[in-house]
């Protein structure tokens, strides 16, 4: 969501594009949940709410790893993915490197899985040795994430408000998160790899809210905008910190992501051949990766018309479906042959933020208002259910207060920005979070249908780098000349 972002490390150097910053399940943890509440939340419920989250985190993670045959433990090896069993490993190294080992004075207590951080810290262990290293058995790892969680569910139990327990609760939050990131990007990896759809991650979604078709721009007046979260907003990350002063020029802005007709349009008509609609960097691309349409795209046999896979099947092309696995020099190549741009940041987050009567005015804190995302509002994973890519007429109940689909939900969203420090940026401790990906990676916004529903605000930024089509990410645009 890394955000969403799946990248993450110390030094780029070190880091690979495929690691996430993403019991109940084995450890018998819902009992230890209720315990946890008498014992130790008080009036408090911060800490049952983390029990939650990171019970709800794990109970995901676990079943998207279950259902992979024995012979993708490892899987292949590519740039953009991790091998599964080293993933559920990282997952439990990081709860416990932020929950459990840290002692005062910021030194941390040994590992209760002897040599774990020359296994698991992924801001150290270089991405194309995760294949060789020697991970522990299927077993071992499930054991040490469920004595791992037991623990901190325990901790959790015990802990009181304020001091020491503020601070376990901004890490579970953390861990929690990260956690349902690398879901996230675990269900990208399933994508890639073509295995089959599993319920935690795409199949089996239940009745899709229609909508009415949401056609044509919206025009919002511009002016002085608030971007980024301001404090008292809840927990963010630190990429978000904190809200300053931009000036947003009036501008029209489409109230769906392109869909899959109007860029097969682009394709037909000899996009990917053509040079002049691409930028320098896009062009490079598109030569070296031998791109000669969008990812996962084959024409029908015998007939006209695209077929698209999704994960282990194929299907025929939607028209009315967003745009999906599409990279930004792609999203920026179809806007020059159309006679559109993306939005900046500044002016997806205005779209999806500001009231009716425009600036200045309150934020929202979702695209419908300040109430938590649901199923009727917003194409999201919740827990106990699953989605789907839906068309972009769905989910009207969830449309901003201008009449823009979909801002949360569906499919991440390119933006024109890199992913740059706010003003006054200051890290948090978990410092390998963003501050190695400034400059390098491009913004995107708005989730995906993916994204845990508990994730998501509008200023909330994912960042990828331009040329990773795999990530769930489309692209909505904005009129030409309008700024």
């Amino acid at each position: 969501m890394q955000s969403q972002h799946t990248a993450e490390g110390s030094t780029p150097a070190a880091s690979s594009p495929a690691d996430g910053p993403g019991g109940a399940c084995a450890t018998g943890g819902r009992p230890a949940a209720a315990a946890a509440r008498a014992a130790g939340s008080g009036g408090d419920g911060a800490f049952a709410a983390c029990i939650d989250a990171l019970q709800e985190a794990r109970e995901r993670t676990l079943a998207l790893f279950d259902s992979l045959p024995f012979d993708a433990l490892l899987g292949p090896r590519l740039p953009i993915v991790n091998p599964p069993l080293w993933e559920l490993g990282h997952l439990g190294w990081f709860q416990e490197r932020w929950l459990l080992r840290p002692r005062p004075g910021g030194t941390l207590a040994p590992s209760r899985m002897q040599g774990a951080d020359a296994l698991y810290d992924s801001s150290v262990v270089a991405h194309s040795t995760r294949w060789d290293l020697p991970l522990p058995t299927v077993e071992a790892t499930r054991a040490y994430l469920s004595r791992v969680l037991a623990q901190v569910l325990d901790a959790l139990g015990e802990a009181r408000p304020g001091g020491a327990g503020s601070r376990l609760v901004f890490h579970a939050t953390v861990c929690a998160q990260h956690e349902q990131m690398h879901a996230e990007a675990f269900s990208y990896s399933r994508q890639t790899l073509g295995y089959p759809a599993q319920s935690a991650d795409g199949a089996g979604a239940g009745a899709v809210p229609a909508g009415r078709p949401a056609d044509g721009d919206v025009l919002l007046g511009g002016g002085t905008f608030l971007l980024g979260a301001a404090p008292g907003e809840g927990f963010v990350f630190d990429n978000e910190k904190w809200a300053h002063p931009v000036t947003v020029e009036p501008f029209s802005i489409a109230r769906t992501a392109t869909t899959c007709a109007a860029f097969a349009a682009f394709v037909d008509a000899g996009g990917y051949r053509t040079r002049r609609w691409w930028s320098e960097a896009g062009w490079a691309w598109r030569q070296a990766a031998g791109a000669s349409g969008p990812a996962y795209w084959r024409p029908m046999l015998g007939r006209q018309g695209w077929e698209v896979r999704r994960n282990d099947a194929w299907y025929a092309l939607r028209a009315d479906d967003p745009m999906l696995h599409v990279n930004a020099h792609e999203a920026e190549a179809w806007c020059r042959w159309a006679g559109r741009r993306l939005p900046s940041e500044a002016e997806w987050e205005c779209a999806a933020s500001v009231p009716a009567e425009g600036l200045p005015g309150p934020r929202r804190r979702h695209p419908w208002g300040d109430a938590a995302p649901d199923a009727q509002r917003a194409n999201l994973w919740y827990a106990g259910t699953a989605g789907a890519l839906s068309d972009v007429a769905a989910f009207e109940a969830g449309d901003s207060s201008h009449g823009c689909r979909q801002m949360t939900g569906n499919v991440w969203e390119w933006t024109a920005s890199p992913f740059e420090a706010y003003p006054g940026f200051v890290p948090d401790p978990y410092r390998e979070y963003s501050q190695p990906w400034f400059g390098s990676h491009r913004v995107l916004r708005g989730g995906c249908f993916a994204t845990a529903s508990t994730l998501i605000r509008n200023t909330w930024r994912n960042f990828f780098t331009p040329d990773r089509r795999d990530v769930y990410a489309g692209f909505r645009t904005c009129a030409v000349g309008d700024r």
